[in-house]
C-alpha cells in the first residue's frame, strides 16, 4: 500500500488564481452593466426607472440597481473604461477584496445619493463606483503603509486626479452628490478593509 501526500499549491499558483478570480468578477461586473444597457435600448429606456429615486422610499431599490443602469452607450463606455481600468488594479487582490470594495462604494455611495440629490431626481450610472475604487486606491497605501501602493496611489491621482476633481464641481444632468459619496465610499473600504483591522490570529 502507498501512500501519497496532498499536493501543495505553489505561492505563484495562489497568486494566479487570486488574481484570475478578481479579474473574473470583474468581467462579471462589466458584462452585467453592457447587458443592461442592451435591455434598456431593446425596451427604449424601461430600466432607467431602477434608478436611485432621491428620498423616495421605492428609490432606494436603485441603490443596489443604478450603477448597472446608463443613459445609453456613450455613458456607458466612458464608465466602462476608468471601472475596468481601476478595477482590474483592485482584481490583483482576488474576488473577495473586489466584492468588498464594490459593495461598500454602491451601498454608502447609493444610500448618500439618495439622501442628498435634489428631489424628484433619479440617479443611475457606474460613475459614482469609478469615484469609489479610484479614492480607495489612492488612499489604501496610506492606511496600509506599503509603499507599492502608495505609489500606484499617486499614478492614480496623476492619471485621473483633474477628472476626479471636474466630477464634484455641480453640472447640469451630471451627479456630483453620486461623485461624492462615492468618493467618501471608497475612502471608507480603504480604512475597513486596511492590514490594522484585519483579525489576528494566535497560535
Amino acid at each position: 500500500m502507498s501512500s501519497q501526500t496532498p499536493a501543495k499549491r505553489t505561492g505563484r499558483s495562489v497568486d494566479t488564481a487570486r488574481i484570475g478570480s478578481g479579474l473574473k468578477l470583474l468581467a462579471v461586473l462589466v458584462g452585467l452593466m453592457w447587458l443592461s444597457e442592451v435591455i434598456d435600448t431593446a425596451t427604449d429606456g424601461s430600466l432607467n426607472q431602477y434608478g436611485i429615486i432621491s428620498r423616495e422610499p421605492r428609490g432606494l431599490i436603485g441603490v443596489l440597481t443604478a450603477p448597472f443602469l446608463h443613459m445609453g452607450f456613450g455613458h456607458l463606455i466612458s464608465n466602462t473604461l476608468p471601472l475596468v481600468t481601476l478595477g482590474a488594479i483592485i482584481a490583483i487582490s482576488g474576488a473577495a477584496r473586489l466584492f468588498a470594495v464594490t459593495a461598500i462604494v454602491v451601498v454608502i455611495g447609493g444610500f448618500g445619493t439618495w439622501l442628498i440629490s435634489p428631489p424628484n431626481t433619479t440617479t443611475i450610472g457606474a460613475s459614482g463606483l469609478v469615484f469609489g475604487y479610484a479614492s480607495y486606491l489612492i488612499l489604501r497605501g496610506l492606511f496600509n503603509r506599503r509603499l507599492g501602493q502608495v505609489l500606484v496611489g499617486i499614478v492614480v491621482v496623476m492619471v485621473w486626479g483633474s477628472a476626479l476633481l471636474g466630477g464634484l464641481l455641480p453640472q447640469d444632468g451630471i451627479s456630483w452628490q453620486g461623485h461624492l459619496f462615492g468618493g467618501i465610499a471608497g475612502v471608507l473600504a480603504a480604512w475597513v478593509l486596511s492590514d490594522d483591522k484585519k483579525p489576528s490570529v494566535k497560535k
